[in-house]
């Protein structure tokens, strides 16, 4: 008997196919319900690692785990019918050989129906993404500032300015080369970021780069304004969730200590009524 599954998903040819076509749309989501709001507008979900900052309070994402990315990425496929999961793959899972990431990335996918894995990484990294697509595994590519790196990269720094421009268009050519069907661009000027979009085959998503970009992925939160205390200079807010929350949970607070809420017998009246 056949079974389709998530036939209705967008796959990753699909997306190297809108290089220079209509912009990619990709946020994040670690959740069911999060994934539920983003499906219907996203060609992609990123099941990124910046859930260890974003839900669980790391300090980075070094401290994130394979099991973690899993069971987040299991929550965010109940709520995609047509958007595309990607799924990062988190420090140290990847770095040390081919095999190594093969088998992890077999891991994720396997355990998380993902389309594709994310890994972060240039030039050194492209034998390792050869080294997947030729076994199945779309990769998409992470270049420019990376996450993973920023205790040697000395921080979240603006990347590939002046003479340090041919390293990142160098990292960008090495990763479609090796067959990666995208690459995010992060927190690289915006000239640089042209140059490369114009340069390779697959289409560049953008974060903190340039709107010339064939796409731009961020991460829900800061995009909803989640956060009251960190302000991304290159996200625009959509809106400001975090001060709407703060103001609802103070205003039950303040009816709780009134108590104003109503007893059980008061509900399960109206409930009799109904």
């Amino acid at each position: 008997m056949s079974v389709t599954g998530r036939a209705g998903r967008l796959s990753p040819p699909e997306i190297q196919a809108r290089k220079g076509g209509e912009p990619l749309v990709m946020l994040t989501a670690y959740t069911t319900p999060v994934a539920r709001l983003a499906d219907p507008h996203c060609d992609m979900v990123l099941v990124g690692d910046s859930v260890g900052m974003v839900i669980h309070g790391l300090p980075s994402t070094l401290g994130v785990t394979m099991e973690m990315m899993i069971l987040h990425g299991q929550a965010v496929a109940r709520g995609l019918n047509r958007a595309m999961m990607v799924i990062d793959m988190p420090f140290g899972s990847y770095e040390e050989s081919p095999a190594q990431a093969f088998r992890n990335a077999a891991r994720l996918m396997a355990g998380t129906g993902a389309s594709s894995v994310k890994l972060e990484g240039g030039e050194h990294m492209a034998p390792t993404i050869a080294y997947l697509v030729a076994r199945g595994i779309p990769v998409m590519a992470h270049i420019g500032l990376t996450p993973q790196a920023v205790n040697a990269l000395g921080g979240y720094k603006v990347q590939g300015r002046g003479a340090d421009g041919a390293r990142i268009r160098a990292d960008a050519g090495a990763v479609a080369a090796a067959g990666a069907y995208s690459v995010v661009l992060e927190k690289v000027p915006d000239a640089l970021a042209r140059a490369v979009t114009r340069d390779i085959a697959i289409p560049t998503i953008g974060i903190g780069a340039s709107a010339a970009c064939d796409g731009q992925v961020l991460v829900v939160d800061d995009m909803l304004g989640l956060f009251t205390d960190f302000r991304p200079k290159f996200v625009k807010r959509y809106g400001e969730l975090g001060a709407a929350a703060d103001a609802a949970i103070a205003a039950y607070a303040a009816d709780v200590r009134a108590r104003r809420f109503p007893a059980a017998e008061h509900v399960f009246d109206e409930e009799a009524k109904r």
